[in-house]
């Protein structure tokens, strides 16, 4: 099946917020479809390296980020998904997120896409409330979601340390303190 999409902005959707339309089968019948809206994420930064990133990588963490490497869709056998591997896991990279949902979506046995980031720097919380600035390069898989904070500014870490930092210093990283 070929997916359909368009790009655009729609006022209602989130505040005019960018997003992909995709239709997929919505069951046996082939001329049913269900409507996808997605957020659209960034592209990849070098989209020529995706694939090339080591599957091992750090999960989650460090509350901001500055690139997106690849958007990954993990396979499970044991789910489904065709067993290329000796029912080992394993993923396919994609440039953009609009075509790893597609594909996640067609393919038995996939998760929803993920995000390979890069941190140029980060926050690293080691006891709850208790954080700390790490100068330091580090690639981490992050759900999407996650994307819809704002990218980290040179402000961004010194704002969140700050003694006078707002209570919640969650509202930092989400772009509305």
């Amino acid at each position: 099946m070929q997916v359909r999409s368009a790009k655009g902005t729609v006022d209602d959707l989130d505040k005019g917020a960018s997003f992909v339309l995709a239709t997929r089968p919505c069951g046996a019948q082939p001329s049913c479809y269900t409507l996808v809206i997605a957020p659209q994420y960034p592209d990849a930064v070098a989209p020529n390296l995706v694939g090339t990133y080591p599957a091992l990588a750090k999960a989650g963490g460090g509350y901001v980020w500055d690139e997106v490497l690849e958007y990954r869709v993990w396979c499970h056998p044991e789910r489904g998904a065709a067993d290329t591997d000796d029912g080992s896991d394993y993923y396919y990279a994609f440039a953009t997120y609009a075509e790893a949902l597609s594909f996640a979506s067609e393919t038995h046995g996939a998760e929803e896409p993920l995000a390979l980031i890069r941190q140029l720097e980060y926050i690293a919380e080691d006891e709850p409330g208790v954080y700390r600035h790490i100068k330091e390069v580090r690639i981490t898989e992050w759900p999407v979601e996650f994307l819809r904070r704002p990218r980290r500014t040179a402000a961004t870490i010194p704002d969140f340390m700050s003694p006078s930092a707002p209570a919640n210093r969650l509202d930092i990283l989400r772009g509305i303190a």
